[in-house]
């Protein structure tokens, strides 16, 4: 199938870019790219969060069914990386909802909700993927703040858009020893079952930070696949980037070219990847005749629409609105990115060798029972191509992919209730396992 045409269109409405400084400061990418190779292997990350790490609890607030506790502790990774992580981010922030009465005392469930691009605050995953778990299945959970978003944004930073690419390494090597702490912090507290969540880049983020506890752990990524270098490199994401900047500061520096660029490994056949993608998103392109779109009716810095902020189905429609009358009205041109030498460029090979050195599943460790894994994919999804990438069922035996007739888009707003069944089944599959007495068994299933 071609990728989604809706998520196509989306991608190209939107005017802001990501990565618009760069790539970075070369030295912090080169102890990125050397903590990867401990942060990536179980039993030396695991070691990085002691068992007591401080968290420390601001507010606890009752309400009839539920109780609210919001809290916040120092990023790990800004004791083990200091300098890397931007002073607006390096404290991490999350509410904790549970149920004022659980079911079974033995049984206490919380899953931790990693956000998607765009994701800011907590009052999305809060009201449309926690309360209702709470409500349908007495399911406790963690919201966390992603770095770079929300609170912990850095002020010069407009919405979602990351300044250098090095941004999205620390934020998920700041994900992943957060939700060490969190998972340690429930064990304290007698939670249990414990599991990861995520949409989209949090779906991602959550299958990274799986694979770094040593005991079964429910994971359900929702639209992410297996490693994020295609989602830059021959995805709709790839139109967002400045490639000509990127181009002339990986070639003007030399430590891009000489020394970083041998420090990470593309794992997957990149080529055949993107002439695939390329081919069927000009057909899309060519079956809508939306090429050519007057963006200026549907776009502004200030109104511009993340995934995020599609919740509901009013909004798509909407959104529809403003595309398809537009769309219709030009006619047809075919974009050919092969023309332009497009995978001789060093700076895409760079940029693929980086995505998939810090986040391919290859080069992390494979979660300790995979069984209780429920992968959510959707098969037109135009943001996460899986043409040429490593498949998850591949990578992590035992784990289930199950797949949407949607994109990226449109999954994102249809499917929630979708999503959240997929993390009850999940649960309660972790429960049939190892029993009620979960925290106990947990401990006797590892010695």
């Amino acid at each position: 199938m071609p990728p989604s045409k809706l998520d196509s269109i989306y991608r190209r409405m939107l005017i802001t870019k990501f990565f618009e400084k760069g790539w970075g400061k070369p030295e912090n990418l080169r102890r990125v790219f050397q903590f990867r190779k401990i942060i990536s292997c179980r039993d030396t990350c695991f070691k990085l969060v002691p068992r007591d790490y401080p968290v420390d609890i601001i507010k606890k607030t009752k309400y009839s069914d539920f109780t609210l506790i919001e809290g916040k502790f120092m990023t790990p990774l800004e004791l083990h990386l200091p300098g890397v992580v931007p002073e607006a981010a390096q404290q991490a922030y999350f509410q904790f909802i549970i149920p004022n009465k659980w079911k079974h005392e033995q049984f206490k469930p919380i899953c931790i909700h990693l956000a998607g691009t765009g994701d800011h605050f907590f009052w999305r995953r809060r009201n449309f993927i926690a309360k209702p778990l709470l409500k349908e299945a007495n399911i406790g959970s963690i919201i966390l703040e992603n770095p770079f978003y929300g609170v912990r944004k850095p002020d010069d930073q407009i919405r979602s858009n990351l300044h250098n690419v090095s941004d999205i390494f620390v934020m998920g090597g700041c994900l992943i020893l957060e939700c060490l702490v969190l998972l340690h912090w429930c064990e304290r507290n007698g939670f249990g079952p414990l599991g990861i969540t995520g949409l989209s880049m949090g779906g991602h983020m959550a299958s990274l930070a799986a694979t770094n506890w040593p005991k079964p752990i429910v994971l359900v990524p929702c639209l992410s696949w297996s490693t994020a270098s295609a989602v830059f490199t021959t995805g709709v994401m790839s139109q967002s980037i400045n490639w000509d900047m990127l181009e002339t500061q990986y070639y003007s520096d030399g430590q891009y070219r000489e020394r970083l660029s041998k420090m990470v490994t593309v794992i997957d056949d990149a080529f055949t990847a993107g002439q695939t993608f390329i081919q069927n998103f000009n057909q899309s392109l060519h079956e809508l005749k939306e090429d050519i779109i007057d963006t200026r009716k549907i776009q502004s810095r200030e109104n511009e629409i993340e995934i995020s902020d599609l919740t509901d189905r009013s909004t798509l429609t909407k959104l529809m609105k403003l595309i398809l009358p537009t769309a219709t009205h030009h006619r047809s041109r075919k974009i050919d990115i092969t023309k332009t030498n497009w995978w001789e460029r060093e700076a895409l090979q760079f940029m693929r060798g980086m995505m998939d050195e810090c986040t391919h599943l290859k080069n992390f460790s494979v979660p300790f029972d995979t069984s209780l894994i429920i992968a959510v994919c959707a098969r037109d999804d135009a943001y996460v191509p899986r043409d040429g990438c490593s498949s998850l069922e591949e990578i992590w035996p035992g784990a289930e992919v199950r797949y949407l007739d949607a994109g990226h888009v449109s999954a994102y707003v249809l499917h929630q209730k979708l999503f959240r069944s997929c993390i009850i089944e999940a649960f309660n599959k972790a429960k049939r396992i190892y029993g009620t007495d979960v925290c106990n068994n947990l401990s006797a299933a590892i010695k």
